[in-house]
């Protein structure tokens, strides 16, 4: 790994600041804003599906490495200049999917889920994070260098430095890039087997309504492998709770009920487990995942004042002891001046509070800078600590929300009017302090490599630009498409959204009173039970808002890390630039990006049926298929012909999908050769 000294002083970056080299490039702006929108895309797809996002930094800079040395050849600080540009998209779709689709389930709010209104927020929260991170630079990235590791921005830098050395990095990104798009085109687009195998219980056996289902998708295996054995089992845990204790119990006691259950609207004896899920068990996991994100913030409170008061304090002394020109600065020291910083966070805002078509006001706007500001350096210390993966962005969310309710409550403003208003403060924060954290490990990054400074956070904006024109335009093409949000007749497969529910669920409870607040409080009972019993218990709570679907092939990919950690037995399991995990990345990237055109092909329409019931492109391509191999069948695909023998069929496939995750994974690390 690039040495990290004590601290700053005698610390020598790879490019010194006396020598420049090509950095901020045409080619390398091009390639860094292309990776930004693809990657941009595939976090929204992956976010709405799971609740989580994986950091984009290390597949990008792999990938621009190999392109740059088919195409001619470039430098390590082009390279940065790409992943720089290209991580925005995954940071900033984080922020974007977490918050605002919760406007699908407020109010008044579908007015406002239009893509002006998404894009504007998207790239003020996305400008800020990078404005109000900058005149932290200097006390974090450099003052503390050696006390704050930055995990990714380091293990991006060793990426970098490989690539100038040579080595084979980009194979094991391809093949997972390759096999998860051939895997879901022959699963998901020619429909030859099942995407989700399930068996569902009979309402009066002894295990009623209980679900043992999986989504077999590669991302899905992917993030599992990423994320290791632990939090995945956790993860898997909490679904097993929801899908196989809390809705057989619910279905055999509403069995006997004679009267309607609110918040149901249906006797339970006539509700499936989905239907269940619907009407009770979302509402436990949106109570268990806002008291884990308050637990989670309120453990590491201690690091959040402590951040703020160094980060503050640190400001200060470097802005009293340095000239405001950067001309007499070394190269690797030249940051954008503090006057663009300011008079741009201020232009935003203003702009921000005069816009008739997004709801905020002056008020609102205030709110933005002080929680803005407070957020981004919290987030921009604590991922130095523990990582992007482990920053708490929705506990800082749920936190703004909160005390954005409780000062509406406070001076009368209540009602569902002021939702979308309070969901505005939240997400323009959520995605400020999301792309924080990515930029403070994207200069972390450069600060080892011999990066320019400045021209990274110019950079940034440009890869903040370039993400946010696809990500408004994919949420809206999910949501058109497979939906977002609760079962409907036009969207039976939505994408849940889990963490835009769970902020739609506290702003309606403060702001409206209008939750059934007992199953939400039995919700934080169920997380209070994990913290005490030393489990995580957000992880518990997301894992018990999913769909077990969802959680069942993230377990099986932390199971698959678990093998490779126990035969490889040696610390380069856990590296961030191991084969398993290049190779997941490339399950992540092409997964989500194939989920995207499975998406388009879906709302594709190409013919309607006798009824006037519209056919998509996928549905007449099934069925086309299945023709040519059985002459004719009811059967809506090969899939479904195969009967009960498909469930069994769409195992095997998955589980040889795993076994490659897991002989790439244990092959020889080519990555720093």
């Amino acid at each position: 790994m690039a040495e990290q000294k004590p601290s700053s002083s005698g610390f020598k970056p790879y490019i010194a600041s006396d020598v420049n080299i090509p950095e901020f490039t045409f080619k390398a702006i091009i390639l860094g804003a292309i990776f930004g929108i693809i990657f941009g895309a595939a976090s929204v797809y992956l976010g709405l599906k799971v609740g989580l996002t994986v950091s984009a930094s290390i597949p990008i800079a792999v990938l621009a490495i190999s392109i740059f040395k088919k195409i001619g050849k470039s430098t390590i600080l082009e390279n940065n200049m790409v992943q720089t540009i290209g991580s925005a998209g995954e940071s900033i779709a984080a922020g974007v999917v977490f918050t605002l689709p919760a406007l699908l389930f407020l109010p008044g709010g579908r007015d406002y889920f239009q893509y002006f209104q998404i894009f504007v927020l998207a790239l003020a929260g996305g400008i800020l994070g990078i404005l109000f991170m900058i005149p932290l630079r200097r006390s974090l990235i450099v003052k503390e260098h050696g006390v704050l590791p930055y995990p990714e921005g380091t293990a991006c830098a060793d990426v970098l430095v490989a690539g100038e050395k040579g080595g084979n990095l980009a194979k094991k990104v391809y093949y997972g890039l390759g096999i998860a798009f051939l895997y879901k085109l022959f699963m998901s687009i020619f429909g030859l087997w099942k995407d989700v195998p399930a068996y569902v219980f009979g309402k009066y056996s002894a295990l009623p309504n209980g679900t043992i289902n999986g989504e077999i998708t590669p991302e899905l295996l992917g993030v599992g492998y990423i994320i290791g054995p632990k939090i995945s089992g956790i993860m898997v845990a909490g679904g097993v709770l929801s899908w196989i204790v809390l809705i057989p119990l619910i279905t055999l006691l509403g069995n006997n009920l004679s009267a309607v259950f609110p918040p149901g609207k249906v006797l339970i004896s006539q509700m499936s487990a989905s239907d269940i899920w619907s009407n009770y068990i979302r509402y436990i996991g949106a109570g268990a995942v806002t008291f884990g994100g308050v637990i989670t913030l309120i453990k590491t409170l201690p690091t959040i004042v402590s951040a703020f008061k160094d980060s503050f304090k640190d400001l200060k002394e470097s802005r009293a002891n340095k000239s405001s020109s950067n001309d007499n600065k070394e190269r690797t020291s030249k940051d954008m001046p503090l006057i663009f910083v300011l008079g741009g966070s201020l232009v935003l805002i203003i702009f921000m509070s005069l816009i008739p078509t997004i709801p905020t006001n002056l008020l609102s706007s205030i709110m933005v800078v002080v929680f803005g500001f407070f957020f981004v350096t919290v987030s921009s210390r604590i991922v130095g600590i523990i990582g992007s993966s482990s920053n708490p962005i929705s506990g800082m969310t749920i936190a703004t929300l909160m005390a954005t309710s409780l000062i509406f409550v406070g001076i009368g403003w209540t009602g569902n009017f002021y939702e979308p208003l309070a969901l505005v403060v939240g997400s323009i924060v959520c995605i400020a302090a999301a792309n924080a954290g990515a930029t403070s490990q994207d200069l972390k990054t450069g600060y080892i490599v011999g990066a320019t400074p400045i021209k990274q956070q110019i950079g940034l904006m440009i890869g903040v630009l370039a993400s946010v024109i696809a990500i408004g335009f994919t949420l809206l093409l999910l949501e058109k498409a497979v939906g977002i949000g609760p079962i409907t007749p036009n969207h039976p497969d939505p994408l849940p959204a889990p963490q835009a529910t769970l902020m739609a669920t506290v702003i309606k409870g403060l702001l409206s009173r209008n939750l059934p607040w007992a199953l939400v409080i039995i919700g934080m009972g169920i997380s209070l039970v994990m913290e005490l019993s030393g489990v995580s218990s957000l992880a518990f709570a997301v894992g018990a808002y999913l769909p077990l679907s969802s959680t069942t092939p993230i377990f099986i990919g932390g199971l698959v890390k678990w093998f490779v950690d126990k035969r490889k037995k040696s610390k380069e399991a856990e590296s961030d630039i191991g084969p398993g995990a290049l190779f997941s990345s490339g399950l992540i990237a092409g997964g989500s990006i194939t989920g995207i055109l499975i998406a388009v092909l879906v709302g594709w329409t190409v013919a309607k049926d006798s009824a006037g019931n519209p056919i998509s492109f996928i549905d007449q391509l099934q069925k086309s298929i299945l023709g040519i191999f059985t002459g004719g069948s009811s059967a809506a695909s090969i899939a479904d012909a195969f009967g009960n023998w498909g469930d069994l069929i769409a195992l095997i496939l998955f589980a040889l999908l795993a076994f490659i995750l897991y002989k790439n994974a244990m092959s020889k690390d080519e990555a720093l050769k």
